[in-house]
């Protein structure tokens, strides 16, 4: 008994749906060191990675800001992950980098550079080993964890990066820093008494 090969389209012709492979084929996520702690990023987001040169710095803003830095002419801010989790600022090392991240909001591209202490790799973290955020014990904002990818027996917290380098949030914080105010600029925990 001889079986025909399927004409192409004959599924779809059929009312067939065909497989969606897109949400179980594994995402790529650039990780990074920070503070001693794996963090990842999604690959699409990722525009390139520099060595930490020099960076402006700006009068006025927010402790997590380091400055501007000029990428081919264009001026793009630079934001210290460390400081924007609550941390201190991170210390610069042969290994330090800025990786430069484009965000989209409101149909308008931003270039935001991110200091980390050292770019690990591209790994491919299926669907099925992510876990979702936890509700307590994180180090930073519950709203910043996109998830948790489980890589070889540890767990990579992948960031939310529309909610850690949200335009807006960052420009109201350095809002508040120029008007004098005291607020609580990483988001995370009460203000001081």
């Amino acid at each position: 008994m001889t079986t025909l090969p399927t004409p192409a389209g004959a599924t779809a012709a059929a009312g067939a749906k065909a497989p969606v492979v897109v949400e179980t084929s594994p995402a790529q996520y650039l990780t990074f060191l920070l503070g001693g702690e794996m963090f990842a990023v999604g690959i699409l987001n990722i525009k390139e990675i520099i060595e930490y040169g020099t960076v402006t710095e700006i009068p006025m803003v927010p402790p997590f800001i380091r400055g501007v830095i000029n990428l081919r002419g264009a001026v793009v801010p630079v934001i210290d992950l460390a400081s924007r989790f609550g941390g201190k600022r991170s210390e610069v090392s042969r290994r330090t980098c800025i990786v430069i991240i484009e965000l989209t909001e409101n149909d308008e591209r931003q270039d935001v550079g991110v200091v980390v202490d050292a770019v690990s790799e591209v790994l491919e973290i299926p669907a099925s080993e992510i876990e979702p955020p936890p509700s307590f014990g994180a180090k930073i904002r519950a709203d910043f964890i996109k998830g948790m990818g489980k890589v070889n027996g540890k767990f990579v917290i992948l960031l939310e990066v529309e909610k850690v380098l949200s335009v807006d949030e960052i420009a109201t914080l350095a809002r508040v820093a120029t008007d004098g105010g005291s607020a609580d600029l990483t988001g995370g925990g009460a203000p001081s008494a």
